[in-house]
């Protein structure tokens, strides 16, 4: 049972620029601050809602803002995007570069444009030193063929940030939504990797995550809404929001056999030592 207003909460990753939230999206923050939501960040897809979401990030002061081209939008990519998206990291609210990654899944654009994009975003990340909010999803065969893709490019690139940036060596970034096997889990934690825990958690069939959840190290879970997607129980099946974190945070709780604060003090700290809000002007 969630009681009480003595806890802050965040929410990692949601798309307010959405058309879902285009009618009541002030009403959308105003229950996210009435849950005790302090901090949300809006990553992204393509150049267009990337400004978007910094222009949110300017209206509300705890909208937070990540910059990034999403593996199916691939083909957008020109010879200009990398500059135009370093640009846009000067602005004081852009804390990450994203939603960037593989998707095998949809397979929109080419597998290899997608990881030479990845490839490319993620230099840009060592260079601006900001952390990566990362995508990932499987083709529907056995194959893991993306999870293999993403971990040798991710070793490669941690490997190099301890030669060209040391200061994001322990918090190169995040997977969102993560929806692997323990032992991806394991390989991601391995490179100092945060894991994004979505509302799928409160999902009936949500066993695999269920018992990752309750054996990863507290310190490297966050907690996101995806929103308008992934909505949790009780709503699922309704538009997605900010405010519904707390089912999020309330299911961990009761995995972890610990009280909700505990873990809503945890998740707001794993995510300021990841993306350091506090230290934004």
């Amino acid at each position: 049972m969630i009681v009480g207003k003595s806890y802050l909460l965040v929410d990692t990753h949601c798309h307010l620029y959405f058309n879902n939230f285009e009618e009541d999206r002030d009403l959308v923050i105003a229950r996210a601050r009435g849950v005790g939501i302090t901090r949300i960040l809006n990553p992204g897809i393509d150049l267009q809602t990337s400004r978007e979401a910094i222009d949110l990030s300017n209206h509300y002061p705890e909208v937070y803002a990540a910059v990034g081209v999403h593996p199916n939008e691939a083909l957008q990519w020109t010879d200009s995007s990398r500059q135009e998206l370093k640009e846009l990291c000067n602005h004081r609210k852009v804390i990450a570069i994203g939603e960037i990654g593989l998707d095998y899944y949809r397979k929109q654009s080419p597998e290899d444009l997608q990881t030479f994009i990845f490839s490319e975003q993620l230099s840009l990340a060592a260079d601006v030193d900001l952390p990566v909010i990362i995508h990932l999803r499987d083709s529907e065969t056995e194959d893991h063929v993306s999870f293999r893709d993403m971990l040798q490019i991710l070793e490669d690139w941690v490997r190099l940030l301890k030669d060209i940036n040391p200061d994001l060596v322990d918090r190169p970034g995040v997977m969102h939504s993560f929806d692997g096997n323990e032992e991806e889990a394991d390989q991601f934690v391995k490179m100092k990797m945060r894991i994004g825990i979505p509302g799928q958690i409160t999902f009936k069939n949500a066993g695999i995550l269920s018992r990752i959840v309750q054996n990863l190290p507290l310190e490297t879970i966050l907690v996101e809404t995806d929103a308008p997607f992934l909505t949790p129980v009780p709503h699922r099946g309704k538009r997605n929001e900010p405010s519904y974190i707390k089912y999020t945070v309330e299911k961990i709780s009761q995995l972890r056999s610990v009280g909700f604060e505990e873990i809503a003090k945890a998740t707001l700290e794993n995510s300021e030592r990841l993306f350091c809000w506090n230290a934004v002007q």
